[in-house]
């Protein structure tokens, strides 16, 4: 093993502990890496998409703003509430590992069971969904509604090449991450100018802004499903949190990454909103089926398919980033026995973990057969803020139970409390407000997570055949058992 490791460069010799036994996960990720993570996975499909659905909810352009400038003032806080859990807790895994060591294996496992069976895998097909609408739209002019069988297969080629380069190299795909980071920002850099020029040369429908808030609704429920769709486009603000244990100088570079990242995407959202809001009138926005394309149309002329193309480079960051991630918490928990073993192990020679990469890719192909993008924001974002309002409730049970441990970094009492009553309202003010049938299939599928625990986890029920086929794929994919990194 140790030559085939010096045949990649010496770098596998990063992957073994100091004394020589076990493999583990490279530390391949510095600042700029975690700043390009977070925020290539915040800009996804969500900015060129979600606008519309945040004015639907809120009735005005004024109400939507101030919507988008919450949503990443809670992105803020709860990213910096998982940064001082991060420190307390220096694993990988985010809210899985949180809730694992705080509140036990229990919840830990429906966190675990619902993320790998279902958030996970149906974001990255939903984006995977939206990347290949925008990819294949050049090849049908004109027509309103593509194929569905080549959006499809689109989608799940997507899908496959992000799982090639998972697999092959994590220092590839982190590149990838950094390459598209760069991309998405510069294309949201050509939105807002193009709204400066506009608003420069006296086209813009300026009027929006004189009645900002006329038509804003008092419905709570309405409001709540408003910040649905704007932390859509926030979404990702968690992801260095999965992959601690592949981060550089994690107690300082994850503060950094969360105080660079967070307030740049921030700004950027509402600049690019400002600038729809200026070459848009409300109406044109609200009858647009691709807003962004809408926008570029008006104002880029023979340069409009410059906008699909962010697009397709967004989608396409935002499904790596997720990939990367989301097959740490998978890897993770299997590693603590809450998935199958096989999941736990990483490839001997490039040290990813490939067997956890390819389940997510095989729930989320499941996923894209049925799936369409509108159709699971909303309860994705319901069932996330279950698992975020609940992590947030880890920090306050240390802060009231285990007053004197040792903090390297702290955030204010207030922060935590904020976010836990802003998680509340987000779960609870939808049902309320507007009741859906679908909240209903959500409880269950989290309810049914608690047989299975019992059956596989408590008492251990493993087959013999699954032992077999555990052992017969680790050799056929080459992968090993591995060990915690340690900082």
């Amino acid at each position: 093993m140790e030559r085939s490791q010096e045949r990649n460069g010496g770098e596998g010799v990063a992957g073994r502990e100091p004394g020589g036994e076990g493999l583990r996960l490279r530390k391949e990720i510095g600042l700029w890496s975690a700043v390009s993570l977070m925020a290539g996975c915040m800009i996804g499909s969500g900015v060129f998409m979600s606008p519309q659905g945040v004015l639907v909810y809120m009735g005005s352009p004024g109400a939507s703003l101030v919507v988008w400038a919450g949503c990443g003032l809670l992105a803020m806080m709860g990213a910096l509430c998982y940064a001082e859990l991060s420190a307390l807790v220096p694993k990988s895994g985010g809210e899985y590992a949180y809730i694992l060591q705080i509140f036990g294996s229990l919840p830990a496992f429906l966190v675990i069971y619902t993320f790998v069976l279902l958030v996970r895998p149906a974001a990255i097909a939903a984006v995977s969904l939206s990347f290949a609408e925008y990819a294949v739209t050049p090849f049908y002019p004109g027509c309103s509604s593509m194929p569905q069988a080549v959006l499809k297969g689109v989608a799940a080629s997507c899908i496959l090449l992000l799982t090639l380069v998972n697999c092959w190299s994590s220092r590839l795909a982190t590149m990838l991450v950094n390459v598209c980071a760069v991309a998405k920002v510069f294309s949201l850099l050509v939105i807002v100018v193009g709204g400066a020029v506009v608003l420069g040369q006296g086209r813009g429908h300026t009027e929006t802004f004189l009645l900002a808030f006329h038509n804003t609704t008092q419905q709570a429920g309405r409001i709540g499903m408003a910040f649905y769709q704007g932390m859509w486009s926030f979404d990702g603000w968690n992801n260095v949190n999965y992959v601690v244990e592949e981060l550089k100088n994690p107690k300082q570079n994850l503060v950094w990454a969360v105080m660079i990242a967070i307030p740049l995407v921030t700004s950027l959202y509402l600049l690019v909103n400002i600038s729809y809001l200026l070459v848009l009138s409300p109406n044109e926005i609200l009858s647009s089926d691709a807003m962004a394309v809408s926008w570029g149309n008006q104002v880029l002329g023979a340069w409009a398919w410059l906008v699909p193309l962010a697009v397709v480079l967004s989608t396409f960051g935002s499904a790596n980033g997720m990939f990367f991630g989301g097959s740490r918490v998978c890897y993770v928990a299997a590693r603590e026995g809450h998935m199958p073993q096989l999941l736990s192990m990483v490839h001997v020679h490039r040290l990813t973990p490939t067997p956890a990469l390819m389940f997510t890719t095989a729930v989320a192909l499941v996923l894209v057969i049925p799936g369409s993008f509108s159709t699971i924001v909303n309860f994705l974002s319901f069932l996330g803020w279950i698992t975020y309002g609940t992590t947030i409730g880890c920090l306050l049970y240390l802060r009231i139970k285990k007053k004197n441990l040792p903090r390297p970094y702290k955030v204010p009492t207030i922060i935590p409390v904020i976010m836990l009553l802003a998680s509340l309202y987000l779960v609870l003010a939808p049902i309320i407000d507007h009741p859906q049938i679908e909240f209903l299939y959500i409880f269950l599928f989290l309810l049914s997570g608690i047989p299975v625990y019992f059956l596989f986890v408590y008492f251990q029920c493993h087959p013999r055949c699954l032992q077999m086929a555990t052992l017969y794929l680790q050799l056929l994919l080459e992968v090993a058992p591995t060990t915690k990194n340690v900082d």
